[in-house]
């Protein structure tokens, strides 16, 4: 089983390399099942139903997310009626949506799970309680398991890496829109990187216009930010995991230009 994770894709500009990348993409990588965050498919913000379901149109089977799935209100009454959209498990219970589901891929089911760090986020329940919970859900139908951890911290996504090595089949981190070279098969079997990076305008802080978040930085008075144009750049990460045992057997850093 061959997984492609798409680091956060931010808005129009990230839409359109996904378009422009993706198929070609699948067919280099052989790959089975593709995963992407959509916190910031929306403008850079949040996610609406119009655009997920451009998404999946693009051969996208999950979307993932993280703190701003909220942003959007018309999210609410999607989330809960399309499953193949998740919102961070680590969320209260009352919250729409789910955090985790099993997909069936060619007679393969695969396990994703989605979970938001704590640290310099917003609050939620604790991903480490959470994630033993939902793990052991998960392991009931199958032992290959596919972890997006969405964090600021890299101290906290690597303290959950190893929390769950030998549990899951990956994780990896997002969030951050910076890809790191740390990617590495823990002892156990899992597959880990810190952040799979962001998909979306390559000259950019973090996604966004230059000036923008240059301008915040200098005058600290709050200013709206806009996903850069310009040249774009596909982040994400391939994961091949053995079937049966649900361990990694390579983890590879994808960049890709149209």
């Amino acid at each position: 089983m061959r997984i492609l994770f798409i680091g956060d894709v931010i808005g129009q500009p990230g839409r359109e390399i996904v378009a422009s990348v993706l198929p070609r993409l699948t067919e280099d990588q052989s790959i089975d099942l593709v995963i992407a965050n959509s916190e910031n498919l929306a403008g850079g913000f949040g996610v609406t139903p119009a655009v997920a379901e451009e998404m999946f149109a693009l051969g996208v089977d999950v979307l993932t997310s993280g703190n701003h799935i909220w942003d959007k209100k018309e999210i609410e009454e999607y989330i809960t009626k399309e499953k193949r959209l998740l919102r961070p498990a680590n969320y209260p219970e009352q919250a729409p949506g789910r955090g985790s589901l099993v997909v069936d891929q060619g007679g393969c089911p695969v396990g994703i799970l989605n979970l938001q760090g704590r640290a310099f986020m917003p609050p939620t329940d604790c991903p480490f309680r959470v994630g033993d919970r939902e793990i052991g859900k998960l392991r009931r139908e199958t032992a290959l398991i596919f972890v997006d951890f969405h964090g600021e911290a890299t101290a906290e996504k690597q303290a959950f890496g190893w929390y769950v090595d030998g549990r899951v089949s990956a994780v990896i981190g997002s969030h951050s829109h910076v890809q790191t070279a740390d990617e590495r098969i823990f002892p156990q079997g899992t597959a880990y990187l810190t952040d799979a990076g962001m998909t979306g305008g390559r000259d950019s802080v973090i996604g966004m216009r230059i000036e923008e978040p240059i301008a915040r930085f200098i005058t600290g008075l709050p200013g709206k930010f806009r996903p850069a144009t310009g040249a774009p750049q596909l982040c994400g990460v391939v994961v091949e995991i053995e079937e049966r045992s649900g361990r990694a057997t390579s983890i590879v850093r994808i960049q890709r230009e149209p």
